[in-house]
C-alpha cells in the first residue's frame, strides 16, 4: 500500500507496496502553479509527451505521428503568456518540425542524442539557466533533462526511473492533453494570454 504524506505542499511517496521506502516526491497541484510563476521556459520532449509515443507507418515506409490540437492551443497561450516554448526529440522525424513551425514555435531540435546539451544552448541564447526551465519527458533519454532544470515533469505511463525524477506527474497521458494541462496551469501562474489558433 502506498502512503502519500503531504508536506508543504509537496506529496511525499513514502513506502511502495512492497513497503520499499522511495524518493519521489510530487508537488500538489497548488505547489505546481506556484513554481510554474518562475518558469521561462517550458521544453517538451515529442514521443509519448506531444503524442501517445505510437509510430504509424504507410505502406511506403513513411513514418507518420499523431499530435493533440489542444496541446497545440495550449502551447500558444503560453507563448502569450510570456514563456518560451522548445521541442527537443532524439527522432529525426521532419513531422516535428512542422508541427513547431505551424505553432509557430522558435525552437525545435530533432535528432538531438544530448537533450541536455540542446536545452543549455538554447537557454544560453535566451539568456536564461537552466533552473528557469521546465522539462517534459517520459523516457531514459530525458532524465539528465529532468536532473537539471528547475521543474521536471512527466506523464503517468512514462519509465519508473522518470516518473521518480519528476516534481509533477499530469493526470493525462502523452498526446492525450498532458501537455495542456500543464499549458493551462502555467497560463494560470503567470495569467491569460491572448487567444490564437492551434
Amino acid at each position: 500500500m502506498l502512503r502519500v504524506v503531504d508536506v508543504e505542499g509537496e506529496r511525499r511517496m513514502a513506502t511502495d507496496s512492497l513497503g520499499n521506502s522511495t524518493s519521489r516526491r510530487q508537488l500538489s497541484r497548488a505547489a505546481l502553479v506556484a513554481r510554474l510563476k518562475g518558469v521561462k521556459l517550458l521544453s517538451l520532449d515529442v514521443d509519448g509527451v506531444l503524442t501517445d509515443g505510437g509510430l504509424y507507418y504507410t505502406n511506403d515506409g513513411q513514418q507518420l505521428r499523431k499530435f493533440n490540437v489542444k496541446d497545440g492551443m495550449g502551447l500558444q497561450r503560453v507563448r502569450a503568456a510570456g514563456v518560451e516554448v522548445a521541442l527537443i526529440s532524439a527522432a529525426k522525424a521532419p513531422a516535428i518540425l512542422r508541427r513547431a513551425e505551424s505553432l509557430g514555435l522558435g525552437y525545435a531540435l530533432v535528432g538531438c542524442e544530448d537533450k541536455l546539451a540542446g536545452l543549455a544552448n538554447i537557454c544560453g541564447e535566451l539568456g536564461l539557466d537552466l533552473v528557469d526551465a521546465a522539462h517534459m519527458g517520459d523516457d531514459l533519454n530525458d532524465l539528465t533533462v529532468l536532473e537539471a532544470v528547475g521543474l521536471p515533469l512527466s506523464v503517468p505511463d512514462a519509465v519508473p526511473e522518470v516518473r521518480a525524477a519528476a516534481a509533477y506527474i499530469t493526470s493525462r497521458r502523452g498526446g492525450d492533453g498532458a501537455v495542456r494541462e500543464i499549458c493551462d496551469l502555467m497560463v494560470a501562474a503567470h495569467g491569460d494570454g491572448a487567444c490564437r489558433g492551434s
